[in-house]
């Protein structure tokens, strides 16, 4: 069986923990005392391992790119089963059904079977327990096999309207558990969503599906021949044309259409994570019901989530609210109204704010670098890097910089020179010189980076070579 693992995101529902560059999914939490430390993404990928020979492509884009590669490095010796993964590049973000008609056509370019079977799943939920999980995608293998289209339901056990629906026929079809499809819903108001529970055959709407490839290729002709046509094409013609594409769902390209949906309902614990409320519904509590992360003093503070990054959080007389820190933004929120929070991030984008994008820390292939301060004419910045990896060779027009060294040793290349920088020495860069910093060490080289000079942003840079394959920004 092959499974496609959706790991795009717009970075929007958690912020400001996730940001555009670097969506939920990547976000490393403890769920609880007896959970790993590991990212959704990284969870999603453990999951899908609990199948025995899967092979996994996962759909991203340039920038989150590396942090699957990243991610799936920290896995490596964490996994019992060592699947065959391959990741897809979408040229341009697009919705889940262009990101699911290119995987597929990716795999037929890699000699897949047109009468294999596909899992699809996001790479930002928590389901468990993994091995039931299993189970119900080895059923849902088995009805795919008829020729069906497969989505996995959850009963709802709240009227949220954060959530699309999904109503089904009354009573289960001759596959056993699963029920036919009567319609898809878009995410309703409360009053509807309280007479969907009322009526009982409506389901949460999980974003899952199972399908044979040549089943879902003879809908997408049908219903959305523009996706239809990039299996007359090569991939690398469907890269070409995938800017081209349509933004849309795989609900509203397929499944809202289709004649050959069915629903299995998925009677284990599932959530999307949509939300901060979301959040503080999996993680652990304290004996006030306070899900806490980070250094905290409450009193008198009931049924909250904190979550604090460096500084030291204190509230005092506070219910049922949201708090969370980030190195450059602070979040507050009342509970029920974080849905809004995308509002917030919508004004940001408006503004141009920084905030959206990145986070103080950034993450590169290589390792990383967090933003100290910034000034008129000046940036200071601490960099990571890993052992072995080595930043592209480069050049700034508007500054320069003076590296200095306080972790490990460095190896600096300024225009002919090369040489060796150790722990408390310095190096200075002038403008428009080309210039490499590499780790030849064992342990990751930690420097301080001074940027000094008429403009200090990070598209002043002309990369003549580079291991990762990056282009000049």
């Amino acid at each position: 069986m092959k499974f496609i693992v959706l790991a795009g995101g717009s970075g929007t529902r958690l912020w400001p923990m996730s940001r555009k560059n670097f969506p939920k999914q990547f976000l490393k939490f403890s769920i609880s005392k007896h959970d790993e430390h590991e990212s959704f993404f990284q969870k999603t990928i453990k999951r899908i391992c609990c199948y025995p020979d899967a092979d996994i492509f996962i759909v991203t884009n340039e920038k989150h790119k590396f942090y699957v590669i990243n991610q799936l490095e920290e896995l490596a010796n964490k996994l019992t089963n060592k699947p065959k993964i391959e990741i897809v590049i979408e040229p341009v973000s697009k919705n889940t059904a262009p990101a699911i008609a290119l995987a597929i056509r990716y795999a037929i370019e890699k000699g897949i079977s047109q009468d294999e079977i596909f899992f699809v799943c996001p790479s930002d939920h928590l389901i468990k327990p993994d091995e039931k999980f299993i189970e119900f995608i080895k059923a849902s293998e088995e009805c795919a096999k008829k020729e069906t289209i497969v989505t996995f339901g959850i009963k709802p056990t709240r009227p949220e309207t954060g959530y699309g629906y999904i109503k089904v026929k009354s009573q289960p079809a001759e596959f056993g558990n699963f029920y036919k499809v009567e319609k898809f819903v878009e995410k309703p108001d409360f009053d509807n969503a309280k007479r969907y529970i009322k009526e009982g055959n409506y389901y949460w709407n999980s974003g899952m599906f199972t399908f044979k490839v040549n089943t879902i290729i003879e809908d997408f002709k049908k219903y959305t021949p523009q996706l239809g046509e990039l299996f007359e094409k090569s991939y690398d013609e469907a890269l070409k044309e995938f800017q081209n594409l349509s933004d849309i769902s795989i609900d509203y390209a397929i499944m809202e259409k289709t004649e050959k949906g069915m629903l299995l309902p998925l009677n284990i614990f599932w959530s999307d994570i949509g939300s901060w409320e979301s959040l503080y519904d999996v993680l652990d509590k304290d004996p006030t019901g306070n899900a806490i992360v980070g250094d905290c003093v409450n009193i008198e503070t009931n049924g909250s989530l904190i979550i604090g990054n460096k500084r030291f959080i204190t509230t005092l007389g506070i219910q049922d609210m949201v708090v969370v820190e980030t190195e450059d933004a602070l979040l507050i929120a009342k509970k029920g109204e974080c849905q809004k929070v995308k509002d917030i991030v919508k004004i940001l984008s408006e503004k141009a704010l920084p905030q959206v994008e990145e986070h103080v820390t950034v993450y590169r292939p290589w390792g990383s670098y967090t933003l100290l301060e910034k000034g008129l004419r000046y940036k200071i910045k601490r960099i990571s890097v890993k052992p072995g990896e080595t930043l592209s060779l480069q050049m700034h027009h508007h500054r320069s910089e003076h590296w200095v060294v306080v972790k490990g040793t460095a190896k600096v290349k300024i225009g002919d020179r090369e040489q060796f920088v150790h722990e408390n020495e310095s190096v200075y860069v002038p403008k428009s010189t080309l210039h490499r910093l590499e780790n030849p060490g064992k342990i990751p080289l930690e420097i301080i980076e001074v940027q000094v000079g008429e403009y200090v942003e990070e598209d002043d840079i002309k990369r003549v070579e580079d291991v990762y394959g990056r282009q000049d920004i």
